[in-house]
């Protein structure tokens, strides 16, 4: 069968799109500001390159420190390296850090998302957007994100509940003084186009006044697959007051519209370390899928509406004291209906196995999964620095609220399907039930209502010594509304929690010079239930499993401890780092007690152990450099009651991966590079009982692309991206059950024409 291609071109994002096409155009035949402003984009003395990898700071007040002194693993990802990539989104650009994986998920719940999955634990409900936690299931587009920053280890202090091995925060971009335009061009394999464009305005009829604007429009399919879209368009207008001045003022939001075809994944039978019973026991070995392969059907859809407003007032009493409230409110909703091959093919009849593999077939489910989320927070911060005696402080204490929401309303209706063939799926597919897709008026309607305060401080205690303390004491409250419709029976439970949570962090760190640094941290975090949707569950379970999100159980906990050191080279221009980790969760797993049924019994252990090493910066003014790598051991230490979890490495946790991106400034105006990504071999899952059916483990590989860029002009630049120029075929996520995986982007192209003025 030849493969279908569709495409639906949205009036929105193809007016995005011309837009963003005539103003480049437009800007092409004016003539250049002053060359003052143009430095201010782009170059940084006699003509030497700016050092755009490396970062001195995070951007959340509550770091008192720059990152030499900052005693925590942080990568910072800056908008150069996004752009030399073509990252779209946050997953493309997380795959500049070592230690983290993606996840699929499983049947409904397989995820279209940012499936974080680092140092042994899921993050993916920890990203946070300018400090405030992001939710919803939407790819989360990077095109109006300054730098992404990823934070590792246990961070309860930081930001109250959340996931042992870090999270993750975005940071918007807002307006500045320097007046520019900056547009891209993007076109590439199967028919991906992409624009962005970036003003920033100065307003000369106020002081420190400013406008900022970021658009973005994209639509075609995705490298190596069959008939699946990604269109989408976003806008982000901001306006700042007061630049310049002790009081400054911020207002700016992001509307993000996707019109995209879901992917329900490709079956896994054939490749590297699948296992099928039945094919092995009659020796009949199994070809793989072509990995192009659409396994859903034309009427398989996804939409997704994320809107977000936020607020932020700074004011500077004296060179020692600022204030900084922040207010946001965001929305995100989400339709979709997806078709996935369910579990593994159909290869006999009763007993007989069918030799002939153009004869084996394949069942598909249908799945909806119809969200809204929506937050609404304000958060007061006050940072100060002052002296006790011979101690210099630099302090960072505030107080926050913050509202989250989840509903989640029950579809219906989807159909059933018959079987489709494995080698060449019908996209069209029969039904033996004819869909009737509708709400059916059950529902699920969680909430997290939050109230905390925190303190940072950094102690100096002299020249050479710092200690650095954190603590944070929230009280939460979660809520669960849920109906449910058992034929003409409706019945309604509710259900709730609350607590106070403590959490805490310190360290010490010993600067053996003024560029270098040497630290010993402590952290926690907490994990109460419920904490990832707002959805709380009473089932009551049996001996051996209770639902996570029981009510009655206590926070899940973890430790950090991390050993490291940084360096500052090159006269500041080369950041080096290096940390030894090792984490520990508790009480992630529960049962009934036997003796009594209405008493629970809270255990489960993990533990993560590691190194990680980081290098950013220049060699030279010419050579930029980003690379790290983590080498991780995790286990098991108690795992599920009476089963075989107990001693096994954790799932989606390669023993060692590496990335590495750099680029060199050659004369004429041509400048070169490229990347290597390696990711080892992954449990699949947590057994240590060899899997006898599915992928028992997700293979290792390596992947490396390549960049060329050329300066047409002073204000145009032209640059090719190749990925996987080997032409590496390899998992990308993959689903729990092992019988579904997202393959790797194959080889492929994408050619971008840059202005800037």
């Amino acid at each position: 069968m030849p493969p279908i291609r569709r495409f639906r071109s949205t009036p929105i994002a193809a007016a995005v799109l011309a837009t963003l096409h005539a103003a480049a155009a437009h800007a092409q035949g004016e003539a250049p500001p002053p060359e003052s402003q143009l430095g201010k984009i782009a170059v940084s003395g006699e003509g030497e390159e700016t050092n755009t990898y490396k970062a001195e700071r995070g951007e959340s007040s509550k770091f008192t420190q720059a990152l030499l002194d900052t005693p925590q693993t942080v990568t910072v990802i800056r908008k150069d390296v996004i752009l030399q990539q073509g990252a779209a989104s946050l997953t493309d650009t997380l795959r500049n850090t070592p230690g983290i994986t993606f996840q699929l998920g499983e049947n409904g719940n397989t995820q279209s998302g940012d499936t974080i999955f680092m140092r042994g634990f899921d993050t993916q409900n920890s990203i946070f957007l300018d400090g405030i936690r992001d939710l919803g299931a939407a790819v989360r587009d990077v095109f109006n994100v300054e730098q992404v920053e990823v934070f590792k280890g246990p961070a309860g202090a930081d930001n109250g509940r959340g996931a042992t091995s870090g999270y993750v925060n975005l940071v918007s971009k807002v307006p500045s003084e320097q007046g520019f335009f900056a547009s891209s061009l993007a076109y590439g394999t199967e028919d991906r186009r992409r624009a962005t464009g970036d003003w920033d305005v100065p307003i000369d009829a106020i002081a420190g006044g400013a406008f900022r604007l970021n658009l973005m429009g994209q639509e075609g399919g995705i490298a190596g697959r069959d008939v699946l879209e990604r269109n989408s368009w976003g806008i982000a207008p901001s306006l700042a007051l007061g630049l310049g001045t002790p009081t400054r003022f911020y207002a700016y939001s992001q509307h993000i519209n996707q019109d995209n075809t879901p992917d329900g994944a490709v079956p896994t039978i054939g490749i590297a370390d699948y296992a099928n019973p039945t094919l092995q026991a009659a020796g009949i070995p199994a070809p793989p899928v072509n990995d192009e392969n659409f396994y859903g059907l034309n009427s398989d859809y996804e939409k997704i509406k994320a809107n977000m407003f936020t607020v932020r007032v700074e004011h500077d009493f004296s060179s020692d004291l600022t204030l900084r409230n922040v207010s946001r409110y965001g929305k995100s909703e989400q339709e979709r209906v997806l078709t996935a091959p369910l579990q593994a093919p159909i290869v006999a009849d009763d007993t007989v196995v069918r030799t002939d593999p153009n004869t084996w077939t394949l069942n598909r489910t249908r799945h909806a999964s119809f969200r809204e989320n929506e937050v609404l927070t304000n958060q007061t911060n006050v940072t100060a620095h002052f002296s006790t005696g011979r101690i210099q402080h630099s302090l960072s204490s505030g107080f926050e609220f913050i509202y989250e929401k989840q509903f989640t309303p029950t579809v219906a209706g989807l159909g059933t399907l018959a079987p489709t063939n494995l080698y060449s799926p019908d996209p069209n597919g029969v039904f033996t039930v004819a869909p009737a897709i509708a709400r059916t008026g059950a529902f699920s309607d969680g909430s997290t209502t939050t109230g905390a305060v925190y303190a940072f401080d950094t102690w100096e205690l002299g020249p050479r010594w710092q200690l650095t303390t954190g603590v944070r004491w929230e009280h939460f409250t979660t809520e669960t509304q849920t109906v449910a419709i058992n034929g003409t029976t409706t019945t309604g439970t509710s259900l709730d929690v609350s607590d106070d949570l403590v959490s805490w962090k310190t360290g010490v760190l010993f600067k053996p010079v003024e560029s270098g640094s040497i630290y010993l941290a402590f952290a926690n975090s907490l994990r109460p239930p419920g904490t990832d949707n707002f959805t709380l569950n009473a089932t009551p379970g049996n001996n051996n499993n209770v639902n996570a999100n029981n009510p009655n159980l206590d926070p899940q906990r973890a430790i950090n401890l991390e050993l490291g050191t940084k360096w500052d080279l090159l006269d500041g221009r080369l950041a080096a780092t290096a940390a030894l980790f090792k984490s520990k969760n508790k009480n992630d797993l529960a049962r009934t007690d036997p003796g009594d049924p209405d008493a629970i019994i809270q255990y489960g252990e993990k533990e993560v152990k590691g190194i990680e090493l980081g290098l950013v910066g220049q060699l030279t003014p010419a050579w930029l450099i980003t690379a790290g790598l983590t080498r991780q051991d995790t286990d098991v230490k108690e795992g599920q009651f009476g089963g075989t979890q107990t001693g096994a490495a954790i799932n989606f946790s390669p023993k060692f991966s590496a990335t590495l991106w750099s680029t060199y400034k050659l004369p004429m105006g041509f400048t070169i590079g490229g990347g290597v990504r390696h990711v080892d071999t992954q449990a699949r899952t947590v057994s240590n009982v060899a899997v006898t059916a599915g992928v028992f483990q997700v293979p290792k590989f390596t992947v490396v692309d390549l960049y060329a860029a050329y300066d047409v002009t002073q204000n145009i630049a032209v640059q090719l991206n190749a990925y996987n120029v080997g032409d590496e075929d390899y998992v990308s996520s993959i689903n729990n059950a092992g019988q579904r995986y997202i393959t790797g982007i194959p080889r492929s192209y994408l050619a971008t024409v840059n202005f800037k003025f």
